[in-house]
């Protein structure tokens, strides 16, 4: 039985194409390349200059007080302060630096690396179908949507771990709650209205895993459960709406900032609003009677038969997908500048405001903006990447096709599971063993139950994350009311 063949070659093949190409980098390059740039603060002694600050007098190696104690020197100016900011090009050895950088370059190079490993896969199975053979390329995507996932909740964990965070750690525990209600209450949806499979997945689970246990004369009344296993899945989709919560509202805060300043263009602006509209878009596209029947049933007036059939509307979704996180790595160093013309955006703020402020407090404004590029990077990205990736799985493990075509091949290379063996596992040699539990897996998680769990992961990605960005539109557009 070859379990791995071609995949494994595809796999070695890419595991070596990493170690050659380590030193090239494609997620600095959307850093580091795309013409970026950073505001520089300004020094102490800029600062004593405008606000007319005595400069203190040269002390020989001794420095002054602040500065022997070990702390920074500090002083007040006015906020109306009349700076200029300097800009300076983003360079490899600035981003080096930065919070999460190792994380950021790690995702967006390692989901580069498994995209194409999928590709290559996808390619060599439209020739020869896969019989027997695990498809390596769903380990790739598994493990872009853990590290995905991983990274996320270490972004969150922050606001958990600081004692300044306080209104951050009350938004995550409320957002849990909130999804989780909307979870369960998602999962009572009838599939003839929201047809994430969810039910049909546990049905075929449960009628294959009995006969499964019956047949190795277990006594069991049965898996888990539907119960436990939506109540499992809604805590599940409670820590992805978590996760999304902040990336949400800060991409909504880059939407709205990238229309109000650069939106002149109008082309720019349908490319933003579409990028920021896809979620949407593509959740809607899991509801039958507003997307799929619309297309697939209803027969338009001059019309013969509906536009697409049933699987060319599977097609259609998943090429979209995969089209929505391209525009979103597109516009990505965009959004990126966007986020860094925040400095001068708090610094425009300030001017219009009384008091006064410490040059320390001053330049960690300015300062802090470009230290957070890479987590406003992994917020942007993440989400989608993920999503991404689960319909990749999607598409290979429930047997749908890219080209609309029904009865594609399933990740075993087969459209349904074959008969269950009988009895207890024999003796004989251990590939003996391992083949004859391959084929009882197969059996049990079927093209159905990939489809459910899957499909409803997929969704919920995009569900919970048009949800996020949706209310980080609400609040710029209602609520926040400084520039």
């Amino acid at each position: 039985m070859a379990l791995l063949g071609a995949q494994l070659v595809i796999t070695l093949i890419m595991v070596s194409v990493i170690q050659k190409l380590g030193n090239y980098s494609f997620a600095r390059w959307l850093l580091c390349s795309q013409g970026l740039y950073r505001y520089l603060y300004p020094d102490n002694s800029e600062l004593k200059t405008l606000a007319g600050v005595p400069k203190d007098k040269p002390k020989g190696k001794k420095g002054s007080k602040n500065e022997q104690n070990g702390k920074p020197e500090t002083f007040h100016i006015p906020r109306n302060l009349d700076i200029h900011l300097e800009k300076a090009p983003v360079s490899p050895l600035d981003v080096i630096h930065l919070r999460f950088y190792t994380e950021y370059i790690w995702i967006i190079d390692f989901t580069l690396y498994s995209s194409i490993v999928y590709i290559m896969s996808e390619i060599y199975t439209s020739y020869f179908p896969l019989i027997d053979e695990f498809n390596l390329s769903m380990v790739w995507c598994l493990l872009v949507v853990l590290f995905s996932f991983k990274i996320l909740l270490s972004l969150t964990k922050q606001y958990f771990t600081s004692d300044e965070s306080i209104g951050e750690r009350s938004t995550c525990i409320v957002s849990f709650c909130v999804f989780l209600l909307i979870a369960m209450m998602v999962l009572i949806v009838d599939d003839s209205n929201l047809e994430v499979g969810v039910d049909p997945a546990y049905d075929s689970f449960y009628e294959n895993a009995s006969k499964f246990l019956e047949n190795q004369g277990l006594s069991s009344v049965g898996p888990a459960s539907k119960l436990i296993l939506k109540l499992s899945l809604a805590v599940w989709a409670a820590i992805i709406g978590t996760l999304f919560t902040f990336p949400g509202l800060r991409v909504a805060r880059m939407h709205w900032d990238s229309l109000r300043y650069y939106g002149d263009n109008k082309l720019r602006a349908l490319l933003l609003n579409l990028n920021f509209a896809m979620p949407f878009i593509l959740a809607l596209m899991w509801v039958r009677p507003v997307t799929r029947n619309y297309l697939t049933v209803r027969v338009f007036s001059g019309m013969e038969a509906p536009i697409m059939t049933s699987d060319q509307y599977d097609s259609l979704r998943l090429i979209l997908i995969v089209m929505s996180v391209v525009l979103r790595l597109v516009l990505m160093p965009q959004q990126m500048q966007v986020y860094l013309d925040m400095a001068y955006r708090r610094l425009e703020e300030q001017k219009k405001e009384a008091g006064r402020i410490t040059n320390v407090e001053l330049q960690k404004k300015i300062a802090s903006v470009f230290y957070y590029l890479c987590v406003v990077a992994l917020q942007y990205i993440c989400p989608m990447l993920m999503c991404l990736h689960l319909a990749l799985m999607y598409k290979t493990l429930g047997a749908y096709s890219w080209m609309g075509l029904a009865g594609g091949p399933t990740a075993d290379g087969s459209t349904a599971g074959g008969p269950i063996a009988d009895g207890p596992t024999p003796d004989g040699p251990p590939a003996e063993h391992f083949q004859l539990a391959w084929e009882n897996l197969k059996t049990i998680l079927t093209t159905t139950v990939y489809r459910g769990v899957l499909g409803f992961g997929c969704w919920w990605t995009l569900f919970s994350f048009f949800l996020t960005t949706s209310l980080g539109a609400l609040y710029q557009t209602y609520f926040r009311t400084s520039v």
